[in-house]
C-alpha cells in the first residue's frame, strides 16, 4: 500500500473537516474510521459565524443552509418561571460578522463534509481501529487492531474524547462535570412541535438544569436537550444520570420545559465530560485535532466548531509552509498550529465551564443572574466577538476576551419588566 501524505484518525466531523482542509491543499489523504460505516451520533448543531466562515471558504456553506434552518433569535428564558430573560438578533449578528448562524442535525453535517471528502478525493477506510501511533524515520505511523500498519508523512489524530494519540503527550483522563444531557426530535407534525417559534433558539436556565430547543431540517424537526446534575454522579455512585433523575430534576420547572420531558430519548444518555487544558498538541510528526485535543463541555456550542477551526488553520499553515516544489515543511506547519491554538481552544473549555456554573445558579444567585441578563442591551456583542469574528491564524490575531460581570453587581430585586437582550 502506497503511503499518502498524511493519515488522519477518526472520520468525525473533525477528522473529515481536517481531511477536507488538507486535501484542498494537494495533499494526498487517507482517514482510517474504526467503526463499520460512516456515522455520527446525536442531533442538533449549532455553528456560529466563526464556522459558517469557513464552511463558506470551503464551498459548502450553501449546501448546510439548505439542509438546517437559519433562526432569527437565540433567547434565554428562567426555567422556573418561564420568563425571557435576554436574548441576540441573529440577523443583525449575520450583518455584524459578515455570515449567518445555522442550526443543523449532526448526521447532516457530518455527510455534508463526508461528500466533500468523496468528491475530493480523500481516501477512506473504515473498519480500521488504531491501537498504537509512532514516530518513523520519515513520518510517523499507526497500527491497527488487525495487526495492519499505515505510514505517511504526518499522523492527524482526531480520536475524540478516549483519544489514545492524547497519551503521547499526557496521563491525564477526562473530567466528569456531574452533568447528562437527554436528547430527542420532535416531528413538525406533532402539537409539541407546533407549540415553538422555529425562528428562535431557546435555553431555558435553571437550578442545576437547563432545556435547549430549536428548529432542524428547514423546520420539519425540532431539537430539545434536557441537561441536569446528576446527584448520584457526585457521590460516586454507580448508573448515574438514569430517567428517574431526570424528571426529578426538571420538577421543579415551568409548564413548557416539563410537557417537552416526554419527547426526549429516555432510553440513551450522554454524561458530559471534558479534560484539562494542554499547551502541546504535537509529538514528533503526530498531531492531535479536535476532541482528542480540546474536548469541551457544551454550554457556549463550540466543540464541532473548534474541530472544524482546528483543520482549517492546519491548511491553511501547510499553504504558508508549502515549497515551490509542492513538498511541506511540516515541522514549520505543525509548529504555527500548535502556537495558536491551544490558547484559543484554552479560552473556550475554560469559559464553557463558567458560562454552565452561570446557567445552573440557585437562591440569590440566581436573582441576580438574571437580573443582569434582562439589563442587557439586544445589541450588545461584547461577549461574543472574541468567539464570533474571523478564526485566528497567528496568536497576534487572536482578540481579546470579554470582561466578566461580577454577580455582586447586580440588583437582585430588579423587576422583571426591566431592559431585556441578548445571550452569548
Amino acid at each position: 500500500m502506497s503511503h499518502p501524505d498524511v493519515i488522519i484518525v477518526g472520520g468525525g466531523i473533525g477528522g473529515l473537516g481536517a481531511a477536507f482542509s488538507l486535501t484542498r491543499q494537494g495533499r494526498s489523504v487517507r482517514l482510517l474510521e474504526r467503526a463499520p460505516a460512516f456515522g455520527e451520533i446525536g442531533a442538533g448543531l449549532q455553528l456560529a459565524p466563526n464556522c459558517t466562515r469557513i464552511l463558506d471558504d470551503y464551498g459548502l456553506l450553501a449546501e448546510a443552509e439548505r439542509l438546517g434552518v437559519v433562526p432569527d433569535a437565540m433567547v434565554m428564558r428562567d426555567a422556573v418561571g418561564g420568563d425571557e430573560l435576554t436574548r441576540l438578533d441573529l440577523r443583525d449578528l449575520e450583518k455584524r460578522y459578515g455570515y449567518p448562524y445555522l442550526v443543523i442535525h449532526r448526521s447532516d453535517l457530518h455527510g455534508l463534509l463526508l461528500r466533500a471528502c468523496e468528491r475530493a478525493g480523500v481516501e477512506l477506510i473504515t473498519d480500521a481501529e488504531v491501537i498504537s501511533y509512532e514516530n518513523a524515520d520519515d513520518g510517523a505511523r499507526v497500527t491497527l487492531a488487525s495487526g495492519d500498519r499505515h505510514e505517511a508523512g504526518v499522523v492527524v489524530a482526531a480520536d475524540g474524547l478516549n483519544s489514545l494519540a492524547r497519551k503521547l503527550l499526557v496521563d491525564d483522563e477526562p473530567v466528569s462535570s456531574a452533568y447528562v444531557a437527554y436528547r430527542g426530535t420532535v416531528p413538525a407534525e406533532l402539537p409539541r412541535a407546533q407549540s415553538v417559534d422555529l425562528g428562535e433558539v431557546v435555553v431555558h436556565v435553571g437550578p442545576a438544569c437547563h432545556f435547549v430547543h430549536y428548529g432542524l431540517r428547514g423546520g420539519e424537526l425540532v431539537n430539545q436537550v434536557a441537561v441536569f446534575e446528576s446527584p448520584k454522579a457526585p457521590a460516586g455512585q454507580e448508573g448515574w444520570g438514569t430517567p428517574d433523575e431526570l424528571d426529578a430534576a426538571f420538577a421543579g420547572t415551568c409548564d413548557f420545559v416539563r410537557d417537552g420531558l416526554p419527547f426526549l430519548w429516555r432510553d440513551k444518555w450522554w454524561r458530559m465530560f471534558d479534560r484539562e487544558r494542554i499547551k502541546n498538541w504535537v509529538h514528533g510528526r503526530i498531531a492531535l485535532l479536535g476532541d482528542s485535543a480540546h474536548p469541551p463541555l457544551q454550554y457556549i456550542a463550540q466543540g464541532a466548531i473548534m474541530a472544524i477551526e482546528d483543520g482549517w488553520v492546519l491548511g491553511e499553515h501547510v499553504a504558508r509552509n508549502r515549497a515551490a516544489d509542492g513538498t511541506v515543511d511540516w515541522a514549520a506547519a505543525f509548529a504555527a498550529y500548535e502556537s495558536v491554538r491551544p490558547e484559543h481552544c484554552r479560552r473556550v473549555v475554560n469559559t464553557s465551564r463558567t458560562w454552565g456554573e452561570l446557567w445552573h445558579l440557585g437562591g440569590v444567585a440566581r436573582e441576580q443572574r438574571n437580573a443582569l441578563l434582562r439589563a442587557r442591551d439586544t445589541y450588545d456583542y461584547s461577549f461574543v466577538d472574541w468567539l464570533y469574528g474571523p478564526t485566528a491564524l497567528t496568536p497576534d490575531q487572536e482578540p481579546p476576551m470579554f470582561t466578566p460581570i461580577p454577580l455582586a453587581s447586580a440588583d437582585a430585586e430588579a423587576p422583571a419588566t426591566a431592559v431585556e437582550g441578548g445571550a452569548a
